[in-house]
C-alpha cells in the first residue's frame, strides 16, 4: 500500500481491521512507519472486477467504482451530504448492478439505477446530475424535468427542503 501523505510504498502497519458492508468489505486502518500518517483502506472482491460497461457509442470498457463515486461526488458538490452518504449510496447502487448483472450492464442502466438513487438522496444533486446524465438537447425538457422533481419532492419527500424559493 502507498501512503497518500509521503507516497512510500509498503512501509505501513495495519492498526485495525473489520468487516464492513455486510462482510463483503475488509476496512483497515493503516499507519505509515516512515511518516506516521494514518488512512484507511478497503478491501473488496475481485470478481466484480470481471463486469465490462457498454457505453452508449458501443464500446466496452472495464467496471470501476470510482468513476460512479466521482459522478455522484460531483453532483454533491457544495451540499450537506457526507462521503459516507456517498459512500452508501454508490454501494446500494453497485449491489443493485450486481444482483442483475455478471458479465456486461449498459452505462444507460447504471445511470439509471444512480438517478433513483440520488433522487431520493438529495433532489439537486439528483438535478445536477440528470442535467449531465440525460444530455438534455433543449432548455424546455430541462425545465420539464426540474418541475417534475419539484413536485415529486413537495409529495414524496417532505423532510427535504424546497428545490426553489418562492
Amino acid at each position: 500500500m502507498r501512503c497518500p501523505s509521503c507516497k512510500e510504498a509498503n512501509k505501513d502497519k495495519v492498526i485495525d481491521s473489520r468487516l464492513t458492508e455486510g462482510g463483503g468489505v475488509i476496512r483497515r486502518r493503516r499507519e505509515c512507519v516512515e511518516c506516521g500518517r494514518r488512512f484507511t483502506t478497503k478491501e473488496r472482491i475481485e470478481e466484480e472486477l470481471r463486469l465490462t460497461v457498454v457505453k452508449r457509442d458501443g464500446s466496452r470498457v472495464p467496471y470501476d467504482r470510482q468513476k460512479i463515486s466521482y459522478g455522484v461526488s460531483h453532483a454533491c458538490y457544495k451540499l450537506p451530504i457526507t462521503d459516507s452518504d456517498i459512500d452508501g449510496l454508490v454501494d446500494d447502487v453497485e449491489g443493485d448492478i450486481f444482483k442483475e448483472h455478471d458479465r456486461e450492464v449498459s452505462s444507460e442502466e447504471i445511470g439509471e439505477f444512480l438517478v433513483a438513487r440520488l433522487r431520493d438522496l438529495n433532489t439537486v444533486a439528483y438535478v445536477r446530475f440528470v442535467s449531465v446524465y440525460r444530455k438534455y438537447s433543449d432548455v424546455a425538457e430541462f425545465v420539464e424535468e426540474i418541475r417534475n422533481v419539484k413536485h415529486l419532492a413537495e409529495t414524496q419527500i417532505p423532510q427535504q427542503g424546497s428545490l426553489f424559493s418562492e
